[in-house]
């Protein structure tokens, strides 16, 4: 059975997606790799516990990160199992990186190529994506962040990356649109989830506080 031709907004969607969460994880992993060298990965993290705890009390890093930094079997932390979001953080806090004119959560303008930069580029375009509701990407907005995104992505990782985002650009999709939105979709809906639940545990928090109880009474409450 041949595939339906998918309308050009949702194409642009996929390939997109495809850019973002297929290739610029590794180019972020192979800067990763250069500042925290795998042979050294350990040492460099359990130098760093007090900063890296204080990180996670933040909830800037989850305990299920935690658990790949100093996995609780005693095994060794590997790259390769840390999420782009994870790297990102320690590439931030852990090295002497200078953050962009605009922050880490604001997209860059196209002047600024610094690893900073790039960094917070790509954490912003994979942002933008996960917060589409109709799965759809028109075509100017596809051409002008698809090179800004890509041209991150080879500052980053290399020259190596930047015939793969081509024959990603370029290339017939070679799956059924069905399949492929299930999983972009299904990726997006745990993010808006873990999302919505700090979003509750945020708004439980102001209400604690602004309630007055006694503590023995709290205590109840709260067990």
């Amino acid at each position: 059975m041949a595939t339906a031709i998918l309308p050009v907004e949702e194409e642009n969607y996929i390939r997109m997606s495809l850019l973002l969460t297929g290739i610029s994880p590794r180019a972020v992993r192979v800067l990763f790799d250069r500042e925290f060298s795998p042979q050294c990965l350990y040492p460099s993290l359990k130098k760093e516990y007090t900063k890296l705890n204080e990180l996670k009390k933040l909830h800037i890093i989850s305990l299920k990160q935690w658990d790949l930094l100093f996995p609780p079997s005693r095994g060794v932390p590997d790259s390769k199992t840390f999420d782009i979001t994870l790297m990102i953080t320690l590439l931030r806090n852990l090295t002497p990186m200078i953050p962009p004119m605009s922050g880490f959560d604001c997209l860059p303008p196209t002047t600024a190529t610094t690893q900073g930069a790039d960094l917070a580029r790509i954490k912003f375009y994979r942002n933008r994506l996960a917060h589409l509701d109709d799965a759809k990407i028109n075509h100017d907005f596809f051409i002008t962040s698809w090179k800004d995104a890509t041209d991150a992505i080879v500052r980053v990782g290399g020259h190596q990356f930047q015939m793969e985002c081509d024959n990603l650009k370029n290339k017939p999709l070679d799956r059924t649109s069905h399949t492929i939105m299930l999983e972009i979709n299904k990726s997006n809906d745990e993010i808006r989830e873990l999302k919505q639940s700090l979003n509750n545990l945020r708004k439980e928090i102001e209400i604690s506080q602004q309630v007055t109880i006694p503590r023995n009474v709290r205590g109840k409450h709260q067990n």
